[in-house]
Formats: C-alpha cells, sequence, structure tokens
C-alpha cells in the first residue's frame, strides 16, 4: 500500500470511528489485533451518538467525498445488501458539496482550453451555478455569438482520490470475496469493478459530452425529453461547455403545479422515456435524480422534461433487453411461472432450482401489488422482498443491471412525487408489448429485411461472379477429394501388404525356431524367408504415395 492511500486509509477509518460505524461489528467478532487499534492508533469516540446508526453512516459517506457519496447511491439500489432503513437513508444522499474557488476554476478552464477566458467568453460568473463531488459549474456567455452557455469543470486533485479509494474498495472487495459466505452470489469484486468504471467515465467530460450528443439524437424532436446541446468546440477532458437551459426542478412540485402543469402527463412521460431509452435505445440516462431532471416553463399542459448530467449513462446487450422485456410482461400479465424460467434460462438462478417452488415464492412477493396505485406500492419493498427471495435461490448479482435498478427506483420516486396515483404497470405495459412485437413478430421480419436492404442491395450486382467464384471452387474441390480418395486407396494398399509381409515373416521366424533343433539348414532358410519378409513389410509401410 502506497503513501497516499495509507493516509487516505487512515483518514478513512477516522471518519467511520467519528460517527461511531464501529458499532456496525460485533466486539467479539474483531479480532485481537483490530481491539488493539481501535484502542492505540483508532482511540477516536464518536462525535454524534445523538444520531441513529443509520443516519451516521450517511452522513460518513457523505464526508468522505464523491467515490463514498455514489457508492452509497447506488448501495441505496441494493436492498439485498442492506437493511430498509440503510437504504432509504442512502438514498437521500446527494453529492451537493463545498464548492472550490471560483479563480481556481477560472485558471481551469483556461488550462484546457488554452486561452483567457476573456477571450473565450463574456460575463463569466465567478460565482459556481451548482457544485458537486466531482465538478462544479459556471455561467457564461461565447465571446463569438453571445449564447448563453453553463462550464463544466472539474474539481482539481479529484482524480488522484478516487483513485485511491477505488483501489482500497477492491482490496476491501477481495477480502470480502474471499471470507464472506455469500460472496460468490455478491459477487463484490464484480460490483467494485462496475462502479470503478462508472466514477472514472464521470472524469473524463468528453465521454459526458459524448453522452449527451447521443441521447440529444435519440430524442431529437420529441415531446418527452429535451437533452441540452453540447457546444463540442469549447469541450476538453476536464472542461464541458453546453447551452444553458432554464427549467423547473423537478422537486419543486409547488412551482408545477403553481404554472398549471399537466402532473399526470408529464409522470406518464417520465416513465415512457424511461423504458424508450432502456428498449428502444439501449442507450439510457442512468442519474436521474431530482437535481438532474427539470420541467420547461414552456407549454406546461404539454410538459416537457430537461435531462442534464449525462457522464453516468447504461447499456444492455440484446439479451439483457429481451429478457427484460420478457419478465416484465409477464410480471405484468402475473405469469410468476414464466418469470421463473426466465431466471434460470438466463442463468441468474442455478440451472438445478426447483421452477416451482421459485414461482411460487415470486407470487408470494408480487401478487399483493397489482391493481393499485404508486402510491400504495413501495417500489423498495418490493425490490427488498424480491431481493431475499432470489438470495434463498441463489441468485447471482448482475452488474450490468445495477445502473437500472438504480434508475428504475428513481423514476418510481419522481412519479410518486409528481402524480400519486400513476399507474406504472398501466403506462409501461403497451410500450413492453409494442416493443416485443418489433422484436419477435411479423414486423421484426420486415425490419429485418428493411434494414438489411441496403446491404443485399449493394451485393447484387456481385452475384454473378461470386456464382462462377462458387462453382469453380466447388469444381476444385471435387478434384482435390478425388486425388484424396485415389491417394487413400493407394496408401491402404501399401498397408495391407505390409500387414501380410510382416505376418508371413513372423510366421517364417517361428516355424525356424521350432525346427531349429531337428533340421537346422532348414531352420536357416525359413529364417532368412522371414527376414526377407519383414524387409519387404517395412519397404511397403515405408513407401510414399504422390498426389497427382
Amino acid at each position: 500500500m502506497k503513501f497516499n492511500e495509507l493516509r487516505r486509509f487512515y483518514f478513512i477509518v477516522k471518519t467511520f470511528l467519528n460517527y461511531g460505524l464501529d458499532e456496525l461489528i460485533p466486539k467479539d467478532r474483531l479480532p485481537l489485533l483490530a481491539r488493539l487499534g481501535r484502542k492505540s492508533i483508532f482511540w477516536i469516540d464518536n462525535q454524534h451518538a445523538d444520531k441513529a446508526l443509520p443516519e451516521r453512516f450517511r452522513l460518513a459517506l457523505q464526508t468522505l467525498g464523491p467515490v463514498y457519496i455514489k457508492l452509497g447511491q447506488m448501495l441505496s439500489t441494493r436492498r439485498d445488501l442492506l437493511p430498509p432503513e440503510y437504504a432509504e437513508q442512502l438514498a437521500l444522499l446527494q453529492d451537493q458539496v463545498e464548492p472550490f474557488c471560483g479563480e481556481l476554476a477560472q485558471q481551469q478552464i483556461e488550462h484546457h482550453l488554452g486561452a483567457k477566458v476573456e477571450q473565450l467568453f463574456d460575463n463569466f460568473e465567478a460565482t459556481p451555478l451548482a457544485s458537486a463531488s466531482i465538478a462544479q459549474v459556471h455561467t457564461a456567455n461565447l465571446k463569438s455569438c453571445g449564447r448563453e452557455v453553463v462550464i463544466k469543470v472539474i474539481r482539481p486533485g479529484i482524480d488522484k482520490v478516487i483513485k485511491a479509494d477505488v483501489q482500497l474498495m477492491k482490496l476491501l472487495a477481495s477480502l470480502v470475496q474471499k471470507y464472506l459466505p455469500e460472496a460468490d452470489r455478491l459477487r463484490p469484486l464484480e460490483v467494485v469493478q462496475e462502479y470503478e468504471k462508472t466514477i472514472v467515465d464521470e472524469l473524463d467530460l468528453m465521454r459526458e459530452g459524448a453522452n449527451a450528443i447521443q441521447l440529444r439524437r435519440n430524442f431529437e424532436g420529441s415531446k418527452e425529453l429535451y437533452v441540452p446541446e453540447i457546444i463540442s468546440d469549447y469541450c476538453t477532458h476536464g472542461v464541458l461547455v453546453m447551452e444553458r437551459i432554464y427549467g423547473i426542478p423537478v422537486s419543486d412540485i409547488a412551482a408545477l403545479e403553481a404554472q398549471g402543469t399537466n402532473m399526470k402527463l408529464l409522470a406518464e412521460r417520465g416513465v415512457e422515456t424511461f423504458f424508450a431509452q432502456v428498449f428502444r435505445d439501449s442507450f439510457f440516462h442512468a442519474d436521474m435524480h431530482p437535481g438532474n431532471v427539470f420541467v420547461s416553463y414552456e407549454h406546461p399542459e404539454d410538459p416537457l422534461w430537461i435531462g442534464i448530467d449525462c457522464g453516468i449513462v447504461g447499456t444492455l446487450n440484446k439479451e439483457d433487453q429481451r429478457y427484460l422485456a420478457e419478465n416484465f410482461l409477464a410480471f405484468f400479465n402475473r405469469d410468476y411461472r414464466k418469470v421463473a424460467q426466465l431466471h434460470v434460462d438466463s442463468g441468474w438462478v442455478p440451472p438445478e432450482t426447483k421452477v416451482e417452488e421459485f414461482e411460487f415464492a415470486i407470487r408470494a412477493v408480487c401478487e399483493p401489488i397489482f391493481e393499485k396505485p404508486l402510491a400504495e406500492i413501495s417500489f423498495g419493498h418490493v425490490l427488498l422482498n424480491l431481493f431475499n427471495t432470489a438470495r434463498r435461490f441463489n441468485m447471482k448479482v448482475q452488474p450490468q443491471l445495477v445502473l437500472l435498478q438504480k434508475t428504475l427506483l428513481y423514476i418510481e420516486g419522481l412519479g410518486r412525487q409528481l402524480y400519486p396515483q400513476l399507474d406504472l404497470w398501466k403506462t409501461a405495459k403497451p410500450f413492453l408489448e409494442n416493443w416485443m412485437m418489433q422484436q419477435v413478430g411479423p414486423k421484426a421480419v420486415v425490419n429485418a429485411i428493411k434494414d438489411k436492404a441496403p446491404y443485399w442491395a449493394e451485393k447484387i450486382p456481385e452475384f454473378p461472379e461470386l456464382i462462377y467464384d462458387g462453382l469453380k471452387q466447388f469444381k476444385n474441390q471435387q478434384h482435390q477429394m478425388y486425388k484424396m480418395q485415389s491417394w487413400y486407396q493407394e496408401h491402404s494398399r501399401n498397408m495391407a501388404k505390409s500387414r501380410f509381409w510382416a505376418l508371413a515373416g513372423t510366421g517364417l521366424v517361428v516355424a525356424a525356431a521350432a525346427l531349429y533343433d531337428q533340421q537346422a539348414w532348414l531352420a536357416y532358410a525359413l529364417g532368412g524367408g522371414g527376414f526377407f519378409a519383414w524387409l519387404l513389410a517395412y519397404q511397403h509401410s515405408c513407401k510414399k504415395v504422390a498426389v497427382e
């Protein structure tokens, strides 16, 4: 462990002890070395004894900075790993932190863009518009055209802190994977590696810009979601410039209601947007917490979502998309047998799982939630029960679905705030049914033909030449097969002759040995004949067959 990592490790332990998180481990389970260290090196007392342990856990993560804040946000969606009171506290985590100096931000912008701020922007505001754990945002106008923009700049030195923290997490995950009995199912190292990829990607604002451009293209002209335009000429790995948007934070229910927003339609569009990103595009915004979602001031009767901060996006392969869609539809249709079978077929549960028992367990969890408005359904509670059920059946954690689970819970929370009577199932089911029809129905065949039509149109002029080459190749292959067959026949004849002379020679030598005491001259003659026969056998076995 390097010195910087050791120093960071001490700070982490000190923070945990400051919040009394050593209570999470029973004292009788602590090794002697850890107890001695607690009383000597780590002697810090709990400074927040008046708060409940789950709240202290959240505050400790908040103190430790971006890596632990975002880890807490991710864990809040993993109800299989934490008790409900901890998961609910972690769901409150928002990565709002103290801003860093505006002058330092200006220096960072000038360093990355290679020019003075005054040369590129007018009205640069040194006081940040918003500040998060990894970056902060300043407002300005483009000098070239006067357009209002926001400038996002990475917090200085944050990459070193993140890399050191992730290395420590990997070390801890390796120990958990080695010593925890359930590690094979929970796959902690894979979860940390997936998390590392996510947070390291956030450090590259060029990647965020590319994500935003792709998401904007996917919803171009849409009435459901608007993504601000990225000003690509002013973007680097450490600075991102985009158009400034004006909207009402989705969490400001009073302001939305005051302008007469159609809350039902807004909530429905949120659900539809989520499913469109996941199933239509296989490219979804995976950080849709209230701080990253706004509602346009324009036409409140036909509300438009605005999504920002595309640093974290998720993708699913075709197989996961298909299994998820079929699982959702099976849930909507209450076909729990199919849900259980799909889990087995996808490899999410072991192949020896008894489908009937798994079906019954899923039914017991999910049946009570149907035909109820969203206000009466706690998705977190349902997920907790499902994860507990999955634990009983040794369901393995699917790291590629962690972001999807997190996003789904964000969508549920937003929907609950906007329109508690929203029927999530009724809103999502038609979309999924239509998507499945496009994947497996007659329409899917037509679409596949349409997609491949340009390729085949390009290849049709080559068909005569391809047919001629194919026939020529077939003729050559026939000739080669004939030669190989002739070679094999000749080789087989030689081998047969070799075996014949070998057996004959052996018979003659055996006869010579038997007659040696009675008639020596005959024995010598037979023995000589036997050796000559062996020589012929050897000659035939070594004979090469030419392939003409």
